[in-house]
Order: structure tokens, then C-alpha cells, then sequence
């Protein structure tokens, strides 16, 4: 193997062993000389700042150009000290200058190769791609290849997820000679697009209210915060803002924070999500999306386990969703790499979610009607909700009794929070559910963040039906199905005790006989 195009097919035993102690270490691409230095830099800026800061109050700037120095030199030996090989039952990683590091992931374990390329890479012509096992790791144990041609990663990326090949089968040819039988690659058919009018649910997402915090929390910790506060327009800031009155003041606040957060949210949106483009050939599913940095990720069918519809409050509000792939071996802490749909309509996220689950999944999957569990499972949720709230209440009944002093604005409070967690308990029951049938389970459940499960029966390794103490007393349990894929268990909360090892039957006939007769 001279290039990184140069894949050998998976094999294992000794031979393949063997085989593979004789494949060369390769380099990255000579470009990333360009690309890491600069990103060094940005990484430890606030390190340069600092340190630039003290060379302007001592007037001497040799600290600033001494770490700026340290910096592009540290950047340079990583070219030299990282290697990788691509072998028949490996894919190897070597890095490190002083503490020498080797990385080593077996190919049959590989679940999932991210090709990432952001705005210098695109430039130079260069990706980086990850590849990944399914297990969560810490950023330094990641296997990441930065950078390669971007030219030879198509053929890499899919080289690298074809981790068992089936033997094609041999046909005699025109000349009596036995040939290997080629099937033709399936057309890509596209199952979904970006669309503009999609970013009128970027607002309704926490992603520009993050920001907002981040970059505050930046600003803070940099110690401008208190430069800011002292200079004179935050001053004459105060001084508009008293005369314009406390109400006034919290209204206009509310008014530019959320026209501050939904901009950012927008312009976000666009550029992580724009061009996206969801095709599947029917062995591979292929999400891309991005302006500025790109990101391609490849979801193998034969992997594929169900679908997460996620519909966060605001967001249904809105009549948006967010669409995700359950994956054997890719957790669903990774979010990115399970992604199919960002915040979309609800329409195009069922549309695409049945399209996705059109060989493991019911038809019209999102449709599916769900099972309630009943007026018990309502009770609990209204105890739990509405518990809190009446528990301080009691504390102002007392002290009102006892003082007078409690203000009336707080009685409006108390009864504004008694009627949010009503209409929340009400709202988390209204989205619980479920549904069971051979080859398939679908359970829903949450309000702040509601979301559906379709999950493959074929997929579950294991069932479990839980009893707590206040569950046994009021005569419901909570059925767990235990799988390899996405978040590792998809639960079906509150059903009726004497239903749950029925509804495990029903799901996967054979998995709960004995303690469905019980």
C-alpha cells in the first residue's frame, strides 16, 4: 500500500497478521504544514494574549514571540511524529514526540468514518476523517486522520466501512475461464434536502442561547468583564436604562436577548446544516451538510436499528423536529454522527424517517398510533409535578399565618407555578405511549424534550421489567429494552404491571413466553 487509496480487503487470522507487519506507515498530507500551525496558534490564543500583554506592561516582547515560536515549532513535529497504516485486520495510529502513542482499532470493530473539511482544508483540497468504534472516548483516544487528500477519502472512507466483505461469486466467461461475478453499485437516490424556509426553526433551538453563554463566560474569564462594566458607554447604558424603569428595562432586555440569540441561531444554522443532502443507496445511508466546514457521515444499513424523533417544547411549538438514526456501535452521545435531519418540519421529518425505516420499521412508522397507560400513569406524573410546588406553598401558607409579610406578587407566582406544572404533567403524560408488534417496538415519552423511539426488535438483546417502591403500590412498572445501538436502552415508562411481559411478547414473540402466561 503506497497511498491511503491503496485499502487491503478485511481478512483476519495469522496469515493476515502476518501480512499486515509487512504494510508501510504513511504520512499525513505535506499540506497540513499549512493548516496546523495556524490552528496551534488559534487553540492557544488566550496563552499569546496573556503572554503578550505581559511583554506590552514590561516592554519586553520576547515572551510573546518565544511561545508564538514554541507554538508553530509544536505544530511542524506533529507532521513528523504521526504515522498510520492501513492493514488487513487494522487500522493503526502513531503519534507523539516525547511520549510515544500507538492507536490501534480492528477493522471488524469500525461502526463509523466521519470525513470532516473546514475552511482551510477546503482550500488546500484536504479532509480529516474519524473513524470510530461505537465506544465513547476521550478527544485524545480518537482515531483521527488530519489530513488527507480529499481526493483519495471517498474511496477510503467507504474502503474502510466495508469491514465484511461477502465473496462475490465466480461465473464462467466467453473464454471457458472461471471470473469473478461484479454486482453493479445501487443507484444513490436522495431522500431528503436543505431548505431555507428551515431556518425559521433555528430559534426555536438552544443553540444561539449557548453561544450567548459561551461567549459571556468568555468574556468574563478573560477579565474583560470588569473593563467593560468601567467604561463609559456601560455607564451611560445604566444610566438610560434606570430612567426607563425596572419594567421597561427587564422588557427591552428580554426583547434584545432573544433577538440577539435567534440571529445567532440562524446564522448557525445555515452554516453548519446548509447544502445538506440525505441520499441512500439501500446498503448505506450518506449525510452531508455545511458551508463553510463540511461534514460527510456514512450509516450503514446492516447496522441500522430504528429512529429518534426529537421534539423538544419550543420546538414542537413551532411544528419542527429533529430527525436521528439508532446505530449499533455509534452511541447516541455522538450526536453528529447519528444525525439525519436538524430542526426541520415535523412533515419532513416523519416523511423522511419512514423512508429511512422502510425495511426494519412499520409502515408510516411516524403514524403508528400509540397505546395511553393509562389514568395511573397520569396520577404519578401530576404527584411528581405538582408535589414540589404544593410543598412550598405550605411554607407560605405558614409564614403568611405567622407574619402577614408575604408580598402578593408571590401568591401570583405560587399560582402561576402551580398551573405550568399541571399543564406539564398533563403534556408529559399526553406524549406517553407506546407500540408493539413483531419486529418492531415504538415508545415515546417526555415533554421538555419528547421524544420517539422505533427500535427493531432483532435489535434487542435483552428485556427487563422494573418494579420501584412507589411503582409496586401503585401497580405499574417500567420495561427496558436493552440494545447495542443509540442511547443503549429505550424504556417504556408507567405501564400496567399485568400488561408489560405481554407487550415484550408482542415486540419480540418468544422474549417474554413464560412471564407473559404468568
Amino acid at each position: 500500500m503506497t497511498s491511503p487509496g491503496d485499502v487491503p480487503a478485511v481478512a483476519a487470522g495469522p496469515d493476515a497478521v502476518a501480512a499486515e507487519s509487512e504494510q508501510p506507515w504513511l504520512r499525513l498530507d505535506k499540506r497540513m504544514l499549512l493548516i496546523h500551525p495556524v490552528t496551534e496558534v488559534v487553540r492557544f490564543l488566550p496563552a499569546l494574549v496573556a503572554t503578550t500583554f505581559l511583554g506590552a506592561q514590561s516592554g519586553n516582547h520576547i515572551w510573546s514571540l518565544a511561545v508564538l515560536g514554541l507554538t508553530v515549532v509544536f505544530a511542524i513535529l506533529r507532521w513528523f511524529t504521526t504515522s498510520y497504516r492501513i492493514g488487513p485486520v487494522h487500522v493503526q495510529l502513531r503519534t507523539g514526540l516525547f511520549q510515544k502513542k500507538l492507536l490501534s482499532v480492528p477493522r471488524s470493530r469500525i461502526r463509523s468514518v466521519d470525513v470532516e473539511s473546514k475552511v482551510m482544508h477546503r482550500l488546500l483540497g484536504l479532509s480529516i476523517v474519524r473513524i470510530g468504534t461505537g465506544q465513547k472516548v476521550d478527544k485524545r483516544e480518537q482515531f483521527e486522520l488530519n489530513a488527507l487528500d480529499a481526493g483519495l477519502v471517498p474511496a477510503l472512507r467507504d474502503d474502510l466501512m466495508d469491514t465484511s466483505p461477502a465473496a462475490a461469486p465466480e461465473r464462467p466467461g466467453p473464454d471457458g475461464q472461471h471470473h469473478v461475478a461484479v454486482a453493479p453499485p445501487s443507484p444513490e437516490v436522495e431522500i431528503a434536502h436543505f431548505s431555507n424556509s428551515w431556518v425559521r426553526f433555528a430559534p426555536f433551538t438552544a443553540t444561539g442561547v449557548v453561544i450567548v453563554a459561551a461567549v459571556a463566560g468568555l468574556i468574563f474569564q478573560s477579565g474583560l468583564g470588569g473593563t467593560i462594566a468601567d467604561s463609559d458607554a456601560a455607564r451611560s447604558g445604566v444610566d438610560s436604562a434606570a430612567r426607563l424603569g425596572i419594567v421597561a428595562l427587564v422588557g427591552l432586555g428580554i426583547v434584545v436577548f432573544l433577538v440577539v440569540t435567534s440571529v445567532l441561531a440562524c446564522v448557525r444554522y445555515l452554516v453548519v446544516y446548509g447544502n445538506l443532502r440525505v441520499t441512500d443507496d439501500g446498503h448505506r445511508l450518506r449525510v452531508g451538510h455545511g458551508l463553510l466546514s463540511t461534514r460527510h457521515t456514512t450509516l450503514d444499513r446492516d447496522r441500522l436499528r430504528g429512529t429518534m424523533l426529537r421534539r423538544p417544547l419550543v420546538l414542537r411549538w413551532a411544528g419542527g423536529a429533529k430527525l436521528d438514526a439508532v446505530m449499533t456501535g455509534v452511541s447516541a452521545q455522538k450526536s453528529d454522527s447519528s444525525l439525519v435531519l436538524p430542526a426541520a418540519p415535523l412533515r419532513e421529518a416523519t416523511r423522511v424517517m419512514t423512508a429511512v425505516l422502510a425495511d426494519i420499521g412499520p409502515p408510516d412508522a411516524a403514524l403508528v398510533p400509540l397505546v395511553p397507560h393509562g389514568r395511573i400513569a397520569l396520577r404519578r406524573r401530576l404527584t411528581r409535578a405538582l408535589s414540589p410546588v404544593l410543598a412550598v406553598v405550605a411554607v407560605l401558607v405558614v409564614v403568611q399565618l405567622a407574619t402577614g409579610v408575604i408580598p402578593s406578587v408571590v401568591w401570583v407566582g405560587a399560582v402561576v407555578a402551580l398551573v405550568a406544572a399541571t399543564a406539564l404533567a398533563v403534556d408529559r403524560y399526553r406524549g406517553l405511549g407506546h407500540a408493539a408488534d413483531t419486529g418492531w417496538l415504538v415508545t415515546q415519552y417526555g415533554s421538555l424534550d419528547r421524544r420517539r423511539a422505533t427500535v427493531e426488535s432483532d435489535g434487542i438483546l435483552g428485556w427487563t421489567v422494573r418494579q420501584s417502591f412507589f411503582q409496586r403500590r401503585a401497580g405499574v412498572a417500567t420495561i427496558v429494552a436493552a440494545t447495542a445501538a443509540g442511547q443503549g436502552h429505550y424504556d417504556i415508562v408507567d405501564v400496567p404491571v399485568e400488561r408489560a411481559w405481554s407487550i415484550v411478547e408482542a415486540a419480540q414473540p418468544g422474549a417474554g413466553d413464560v412471564w407473559a402466561r404468568r
